[in-house]
């Protein structure tokens, strides 16, 4: 088997590898990372799956980097990190600003002011490689089959993965040298102790926080950490497997074949990056293991092909570029998926793009003599490309930070909200005055969870990461008041905090997206059931006066409101326990982004003012309720949502939807005077 020729006759400990390849360029890898790419791309562009690309480009960074790291410590060579690290982000961040810079000129043009507020921010995390963190904190759907309501900054997750593994990998080289000179231990074999542990740890946590929460295992770099280690691994082992040239000829076109069945035979939906992903990385393994083979038959035949190295040493620029021109294009075109004929259009203006970056910034800066003569010219770079993009981003948001403040200012006067549906009410606002909360501002209107329970912690330390806020927290409170469910119940807070706070009663929530309030239900998921068994007892542990939750849960297909499974049976437990259940009526959904209506649109447009009835029935299964609960307490503000049977995106010139469905913390503290009396009522207090 041809393999890597280490530059050195023996190791820093003495030990002798196996002999390797004199050449460090091994083509088929390069070819490999072409058909990776080639994958990522056209799965998501026309197939809306997950191909297991990614993680392949994740393995073959750290087999090459272990490669260059292990011929230099068995040189003898320093390690130099500070000048590794300007070297690698000195290569790694001009074609980010390029993409960067032209995402930021494409969101002026295309996309909807809306969206401004997400991408600048991303911009930022995409820049300075924390993305994937920030999508980890979100919880963001990465298989959302919607592209269109993707940032176009979202695949930056595995360039900020990789960009912190390229800063923690040489510090564990740098140890790992450290311990086998101190303790004479052959520096290899430290090196596969090191990651060997890092490998098994990591895979240990990505199994069970995929299990657990996949969404957010998906960006978080301790669950990638196994792969990376792999490709370590591998790096290190393969200087030692010696197998027949025929068998490495099919095991070659064995891996290409596993590789390519990622995302259709294997059904990854909700399973990576757990020991799942173990199946394009054993894949992409046995083609390296394969190597050079010397066969016409051998799959390195292909890899090697002229064309497909080109569309290697491109691949970067090319996953780069093919995200974002796919989600501008849909956002632009108001779709949310493309055909074959525009899948093709995007895929063939990522490459030219991706052609460009590499021509013109790329490869011109590698080989630049100027900025490759010292570390000072390469910190240079770095910092060009920083402000390329960081100055523009801090202009624009600046911008808008100061038009929100001048609307904000006079907001009392120009944006009623709510209290324009008085009978008696006469707007003497401006006529021109703008919509609130802003488009890019809208997104982000809703309500915080930021106060943790103390004063109220009493049995909160076992919701197991459900979350308890503290929204109104005094010290001696008239009524203590637990708001339990998903984001539907948590939008209501802001209406019913006012309230809270003028009657002196706590208003405590336990808010986990998704999660209605209910008794088990098979359909559901496990952490949700968990959770709500919990926060049950949870209300009897604060000896609540009342829970307020959602009860009933909107759809867009008739009739349009449904009794979840298990809510009925909850109130009733509830009530048996002497507390008192709120059941608000869930706010109506659409099928399309209302938030954003009228900027597409315009706020009198008859797009953004859709009839009552064409989101709800004339005979709601909510009615069924007050039958199924007589001891309840019900409350339906659909008349504040709707009113005078018409939906309108925007109500006494503040914007009613965040997205689809949940309604803006503005709109809803609106309606506080309204809902709180009619919440008082109810109660009785």
């Amino acid at each position: 088997m041809s393999q890597l020729q280490a530059e050195a006759p023996r190791g820093a400990a003495g030990v002798t590898p196996p002999t390797e390849r004199k050449s460090p360029f091994r083509p088929e890898v390069q070819g490999l990372r072409a058909l990776a790419v080639l994958m990522v791309v056209t799965y998501h562009i026309w197939f809306g799956r997950v191909s297991g690309g990614v993680d392949i480009f994740l393995l073959i960074s750290a087999f090459l980097l272990t490669l260059s790291f292990v011929r230099k410590v068995e040189s003898g060579l320093p390690l130099d990190l500070g000048r590794y690290w300007l070297r690698q982000f000195k290569r790694l961040l001009p074609p980010v600003a390029v993409v960067l810079a032209g995402v930021l000129a494409a969101t002026a043009l295309f996309v909807p002011q809306g969206r401004w507020g997400e991408i600048l921010s991303q911009s930022w995390s995409s820049l300075l490689y924390f993305q994937n963190w920030v999508l980890a904190a979100e919880s963001v759907d990465y298989y959302a089959a919607d592209h269109s309501t993707a940032s176009p900054l979202q695949h930056f997750w595995s360039l900020s993965v990789q960009g912190q593994v390229f800063i923690l990998w040489p510090l564990l080289f740098a140890g790992s040298a450290l311990l086998a000179r101190a303790g004479r231990i052959p520096f290899r074999r430290v090196v596969l102790a090191v990651f060997g542990a890092v490998f098994i740890v990591s895979l240990s946590f990505s199994v069970a926080e995929t299990y657990g929460n996949q969404a957010h295992a998906y960006f978080d770099t301790r669950t990638r950490l196994w792969e990376f280690a792999l490709g370590t691994l591998l790096a290190l082992a393969l200087p030692y497997v010696k197998l027949p040239r025929n068998l490495r000829v099919i095991a070659g076109w064995v891996g290409l074949a596993i590789m390519f069945s990622v995302g259709f035979l294997l059904d990854v939906q909700g399973q990576f990056p757990g020991y799942v992903a173990l199946w394009p990385l054993a894949a992409a393994s046995l083609v390296i293991v394969a190597g050079q083979t010397s066969s016409r038959f051998g799959a390195d035949r292909l890899l090697s092909w002229k064309p497909l190295i080109r569309l290697g040493d491109m691949s970067y620029a090319l996953y780069l570029w093919h995200w974002p021109v796919l989600v501008i294009y849909l956002i632009w075109r108001g779709r949310e998926e493309v055909g074959p004929v525009g899948g093709t259009a995007i895929i063939g203006l990522s490459l030219l793009l991706a052609y460009l970056t590499t021509r013109l910034v790329e490869r011109p800066l590698r080989s630049s003599g100027w900025a490759n003569r010292n570390s000072g010219r390469s910190a240079v770079v770095i910092a060009l490309c920083l402000a390329v993009v960081a100055a523009p981003v801090a202009v624009w948001e600046q911008g808008l930070r100061a038009e929100s403040e001048r609307a904000q200012a006079s907001a009392y006067l120009n944006n009623p909200g709510a209290a324009s549906l008085a009978q008696d009410y006469v707007y003497a606002g401006d006529p021109q005055a703008p919509v609130l909360p802003a488009p890019e501002a809208g997104a982000k209107d809703y309500v915080s969870l930021d106060t943790p329970c103390v004063r109220y912690a009493s049995g909160a330390g076992a919701l197991e990461g459900a979350g308890c806020s503290e929204v109104v927290s005094p010290e001696n409170p008239d009524k203590v008041i637990v708001a339990v469910g998903n984001s539907h119940v948590q939008q209501w807070l802001a209406g019913l905090a006012p309230v809270a706070a003028e009657r002196n009663w706590a208003l405590i929530a336990l808010i986990q997206g998704g999660c209605q309030f209910q008794t088990h239900h098979d359909n559901y998921p496990d952490s949700c059931n968990d959770r709500n068994e919990q926060a049950l007892e949870y209300l009897t542990q604060v000896d609540a006066d009342a829970v307020v939750t959602t009860a009933t849960y909107s759809t867009l297909a008739e009739p349009y409101e449904t009794i979840p499974g298990g809510v009925v049976e909850m109130a009733r437990q509830v009530m048996d326990r002497g507390i008192t259940y709120v059941g608000i009526r869930d706010n109506p959904r659409h099928d399309f982004h209302m938030g954003g209506c009228s900027e597409d649109y315009g706020v009198d447009a008859p797009e953004c003012n859709l009839p009552y009835y064409s989101v709800r029935s004339p005979s709601p299964p909510f009615d069924a309720l007050r039958a199924a609960l007589p001891g309840a307490r019900l409350l339906d503000a659909d008349d504040l949502v709707c009113p005078g049977g018409v939906c309108s995106a925007v109500i006494g010139n503040v914007r009613v939807y965040i997205d689809d469905n949940h309604l803006t913390q503005t709109y809803v503290s609106s309606m506080a005077p309204e809902l709180g009396r009619r919440f008082t009522d109810l109660l009785g207090w």
